[in-house]
């Protein structure tokens, strides 16, 4: 048990210490500008469009605001974090220049904390951390700040009650990002509690050709081997598919979280009948409410009508940024950077991430500003502050010769 003088889960009471400077680091005058007027604004021939929702989300803006009330709470401690505090390296350079030092995970992972002691500081990132991390910190006896988003704690209450009622959590999730490892571990709160993480409906495909009965020795053997790193310890697909529940990483794509449980569903359907599946099988929505929002505003901006370009920041180990991207690429040009440098003044180029997924690498676009008059479509992951928003659109502007006193 964690003593009450010892973990905080409300902060400390400091916002309106730390508010001014949190307001000064991360906000953008332009971007208030654009937002004043209706999401657009003309700056010389290039028209700036807004998506509706983007940027700082609750979650991500209580564990800043957390962090930074952590920091003067305890001015004379070491405060370490587990991971990043959230997926974007400005906000995480600048914990780093208020001293804060972040215990990095291993290649599987793993955190090794061997070397806190009980007076030291912890904070735990947006993401959440495993039962196991926890258990370790708890042992230690540090004081531990937890900044787990509430949409993630609902995300992990329904697992826990699959695991409960004997039912397999099938996690549409990245089974090596710190969220998904984090709700996959709170099936450990019940003996015998099972997990599987599915990337994507191929990934899906391959449990519903087990479920349906569609399997052998050589498919059993290929799907205990693709699934080693995904699923629970002694995972076996012809018991523990038989009763599932599906849930999410809050990041992921909606409309594909969705797709994912109804397949799943009709392969119980297919193989046991609806009286079955109607035991047997339970799904809830676990995309968080700023996921969505975000996700619905890249849509309602492209029924109005796709930008020439549409530029998405965030960092590159952001899931609910990679999503953003994702979504804008079906429409348009679009460009996933991480930050506003990488956008080149003297150059002209873009750094870019193309694709979707864990690969980080970057490519670089020399011709990728159309000449003449066009429209450009802005959007930020949910852990993506304003002031990088800003800075990447003053750099565009720089480019095509539009003065600063313009806007």
């Amino acid at each position: 048990m964690i003593m009450a003088d010892s973990y905080f889960r409300k902060g400390f009471g400091l916002k309106s210490e730390v508010q001014p400077l949190i307001d000064a680091e991360y906000h953008s005058d332009l971007v208030k500008k654009i937002r004043d007027r209706g999401n657009k604004l003309i700056l010389g021939d290039i028209t700036v469009r807004l998506a509706a929702e983007f940027g700082f989300c609750y979650g991500v803006d209580r564990a800043i605001d957390y962090a930074y009330e952590t920091r003067v709470k305890f001015p004379d401690r070491n405060i370490y974090l587990v991971g990043e505090i959230i997926h974007n390296p400005h906000v995480n350079k600048r914990i780093r220049d208020m001293g804060m030092q972040f215990i990095k995970p291993d290649k599987e992972g793993a955190f090794n904390f061997s070397d806190l002691t009980s007076d030291d500081v912890v904070v735990l990132p947006a993401f959440g951390v495993t039962l196991d991390d926890l258990s370790s910190l708890k042992k230690i006896g540090c004081i531990i700040v937890d900044t787990t988003c509430g949409s993630v704690l609902l995300v992990w209450k329904r697992v826990e009650s699959y695991a409960k009622d004997g039912f397999t959590a099938v996690i549409h999730g990245k089974h090596y990002h710190e969220e998904s490892r984090a709700t996959a571990s709170q099936v450990q709160k019940h003996e015998g509690g099972n997990y599987i993480i599915v990337r994507d409906m191929e990934e899906a495909e391959i449990l519903c050709s087990y479920i349906a009965g569609k399997h052998n020795k050589e498919s059993r053997d290929s799907f205990l081997k693709h699934f080693l790193n995904k699923s629970s310890t002694g995972f076996d697909p012809e018991v523990d598919l038989r009763r599932i529940g599906v849930a999410n990483q809050t990041t992921m794509l909606a409309n594909e979280s969705l797709a994912i449980g109804a397949r799943l569903k009709e392969a119980m359907v297919y193989k046991f009948g609806e009286a079955y599946a109607k035991d047997n099988f339970r799904s809830f929505g676990t995309i968080c409410s700023a996921t969505q929002e975000r996700q619905d505003a890249i849509e309602e901006m492209m029924a109005i009508r796709p930008p020439d370009v549409m530029i998405v920041i965030g960092g590159y180990n952001s899931s609910n940024t990679d999503h953003l991207a994702h979504l804008s690429r079906e429409f348009t040009a679009t460009y996933h950077i991480e930050d506003a440098v990488c956008i080149d003044l003297d150059r002209g180029t873009i750094r870019h991430k193309p694709d979707l997924g864990s690969d980080t690498s970057e490519v670089v676009e020399t011709d990728w500003l159309p000449r003449g008059p066009l429209e450009i479509g802005i959007t930020a992951g949910a852990s993506t502050p304003n002031n990088k928003i800003g800075e990447a659109l003053a750099r565009i502007m720089h480019i095509r010769g539009i003065e600063a006193t313009s806007y």
